[in-house]
């Protein structure tokens, strides 16, 4: 065929197309699609093809991808080439002349995803390899299952690279910018080849499987590829293994073993790492924070908390535990996969762990809108999705003697601050009503009666449940404390007992701070109070503390939080209260000063600025300074030391390349702190012409 067309050369138009498809930020060269949008490519031929036109339906491309094309799983697609198009696979010539034919190939809107060869064939002429090109979902497309309306939410949740991944607590969020780098050069290969390990390639056309398959590979690498926390090691390499600034080198680690090592205590970057594995292939996705999030308890909602007599946490239920916060992967689809049209929309991935480590992790893909409606039958998952954020705790005293003590906690209110980014902006959005009905509202009230009913139809009450009768000798604790707590600084925090009724009370009151991690384990033991105290009859006390770093028997670890716990306990009936505020370690801000807009390929210059607040110095100062499309390669630069009350100023110069809203990124490491990052955002606008 080759011969008898003597064909000349193919053009795939990479560039344009990409642009089209909105791939270009992957390839310029690499023909790159989004599948049921059309592409055009060009044959070029050395000899006149007019007396080929007659038999022109005798000519058709070949699509074909995987190891083993067949027709009848989709794979393989021949495409007739005429002068119109239907609404599958088509090929159609748009132009032509004697030595010239510009065709518009459609792909299906339900194709399978992933590497394409395409070929020429004619009746009775061998196949002539026309070259390579990748097909990806398609948001932009009304008949794909991942069509988003909405044109900003496709630029956010498809096309925006940086990210913003919401940590600290509920009453101090903390913003970590992120680079998900869905359009790093080899970031698509990736994603492909680790979807290559799943052997139904003929469901690739499902973004529901896609995502299902994805999900569980992922669980799986990070088990596998997330190291413990070392309980030795050289500063160096604590600075190294800290960092944690986006998708590309973590899941280059999991997948080839290269890039840098995540500690267990950062596995929250699983959701990160989806997101950015799912927006490659053209799945809208977003990352998502809930504060105080149940997780563990097997639909149960009931969680349970155990600390001993010094009010230090001491061991762990069955039930679960309550995390600091928890992230997750939000996906965009339909759901043809179930019956009601209305599961559509923001699919949760939901990995399960493997128990001890038996056996691989799955996915689960639950839709937002039931774990509202606790539609508990829905699939497996929506129970422990809606216990999550729907649980109380119950907190046990642990006395010497063994015996388990109820203590009267005020009841933590779980799933709050639900938060993701704002489209389009980097402000920080509450979706906490997509999660479940406003508190005290008639449809929480019937949300939660309904799934407490199959709760008990369905599963037996596990371990034991407290009693529902008010306590008879009343004693009222109360715990305020900042929400922040800076680095090695001062703050207060102060102790409200109420007394209530008519005789005074002997009490002995503990008030501890301890270390622990994001998901709630304990990290170490700071700081102890034990006192006795008498309260008078239908009075209230309140006692003050100032507290600062230098009262700690250690310095907390890197990335954890302070858990401050207060227990009463009455002499005469035995009877404790208990009360807990998780507090974030505030540290020192990093300023970022640069206009917001500036010009491509003209210079400009940013500022740096950070106040020691601190009672220390900072010394062996170091900050990296990096932004895609605003600095080819990543700078670090030594300042050296800032001593207490000084301000450490310096400039550096850089030149823009990338048209749009780009991202300047400045991390900050120290003798006190590793990982300090501030970021501020700018708008590259084209240089103006000259006359």
């Amino acid at each position: 065929m080759g011969q008898a067309l003597d064909i000349e050369s193919c053009d795939f138009q990479a560039a344009k197309n990409n642009k089209e498809h909105h791939t270009s930020a992957i390839s310029s060269r690499h023909l790159i699609v989004r599948r049921g949008q059309p592409f055009t490519i060009s044959l070029h031929f050395r000899t006149s093809v007019h007396r080929f036109l007659p038999t022109l339906k005798k000519v058709a491309l070949i699509a074909q991808t995987g190891q083993q094309p067949s027709k009848t799983n989709g794979t393989q697609v021949t495409l007739p080439i005429s002068t119109m198009g239907d609404q599958k696979w088509s090929a159609a010539v748009e132009e032509r002349d004697a030595h010239f034919w510009a065709i518009s190939v459609t792909t299906s809107a339900d194709a399978v995803i992933g590497h394409y060869s395409l070929l020429l064939q004619v009746l009775g002429e061998k196949e002539h390899l026309l070259g390579q090109f990748t097909v990806l979902f398609n948001p932009w497309s009304r008949e794909d299952d991942v069509f988003l309306p909405n044109e900003a939410q496709r630029s956010e949740y498809v096309l925006n690279q940086n990210g913003l991944i919401y940590l600290g607590t509920a009453d101090c969020i903390q913003e970590e910018p992120w680079d998900f780098g869905q359009f790093e050069k080899d970031v698509m290969d990736i994603s492909l080849g680790l979807l290559g390990m799943d052997k139904h390639m003929e469901k690739w056309s499902q973004p529901v499987h896609v995502a299902h398959v994805l999900g569980t590979l992922l669980q799986t690498l990070k088990q596998r590829s997330v190291l413990p926390i070392p309980q030795a090691q050289t500063a160096q390499e604590e600075a190294l293994l800290n960092k944690r600034r986006g998708s590309v080198p973590i899941l280059r680690q999991w997948i080839t073993g290269q890039g840098r090592p995540v500690y267990e205590s950062q596995a929250w970057v699983l959701a990160a790492v989806a997101c950015t594995v799912l927006r490659c292939l053209g799945i809208p996705a977003r990352v998502v924070t809930t504060y105080a999030s149940a997780q563990g308890t097997h639909g149960d909602l009931l969680v349970d908390e155990y600390y001993n007599e010094e009010g230090i946490q001491n061991g762990e239920g069955q039930r679960g535990r309550i995390w600091i916060f928890q992230t997750s992967t939000e996906c965009w689809m339909t759901r043809p996969d179930f019956r009601y049209p209305h599961y559509a929309g923001w699919q949760i991935l939901y990995p399960y762990v493997p128990n001890k480590g038996e056996g691989l992790g799955s996915c689960d893909l639950v839709p937002v809108k039931a774990v509202k409606d606790g539609i508990l039958e829905l699939t497996p998952a929506v129970s422990d999705l809606f216990a999550a954020v729907n649980a109380s705790c119950v907190v046990w005293k642990c006395c010497e003697d063994g015996k388990l003590e109820l203590t009267n906690s005020n009841t933590k209110y779980v799933g709050n601050n639900i938060s993701t980014k704002v489209v389009g902006s980097d402000r920080c959005e509450d979706i906490t009503q997509n999660y479940k009905y406003p508190a005290g509202s008639l449809q929480e009230k019937e949300v939660m009666e309904r799934v407490q009913e199959k709760r008990m139809k369905q599963w037996k009450p596990n371990g034991i449940r407290p009693p529902s009768d008010k306590w008879a000798d009343p004693l009222y604790l109360f715990l305020e404390a900042p929400s922040s707590f800076p680095l090695r600084g001062d703050a207060q925090l102060s102790v409200i007992l109420f007394n209530p009724s008519d005789q005074e009370k002997e009490v002995q009151l503990v008030i501890g701070v301890q270390a622990v991690y994001y998901n709630g384990v304990f990290a170490a033991k700071l700081w102890r109070k034990k006192q006795f105290l008498t309260l008078s009859a239908n009075l209230d006390m309140r006692i003050t503390i100032s507290l600062s770093f230098s009262h700690f028997e250690r310095n907390p670890p890197e990335n954890s939080f302070l858990r401050l716990t207060v227990m009463a306990t009455h002499s005469e009936s035995g009877l404790s209260c208990f009360a807990q505020e998780d507090v974030a370690i505030c540290r020192p801000h990093l300023v970022i000063q640069m206009p917001e807009t500036a010009k491509q390929y003209q210079p400009l210059t940013a500022s740096i600025s950070i106040h020691n607040s601190l009672d220390s110095p900072m010394m062996d100062c170091m900050i990296s300074i990096f932004g895609r499309g605003l600095i080819h390669k990543e700078r670090r630069y030594g300042l050296g030391s800032v001593w207490p009350g000084n301000t450490l100023s310096t400039q550096f110069k850089f030149t823009p390349t990338q048209l749009g809203l780009q991202r300047l990124t400045v991390e900050m490491d120290c003798n006190m702190f590793q990982n300090l990052i501030s970021h501020r955002s700018i708008t590259v606008v084209a240089p103006e012409l000259s006359a």
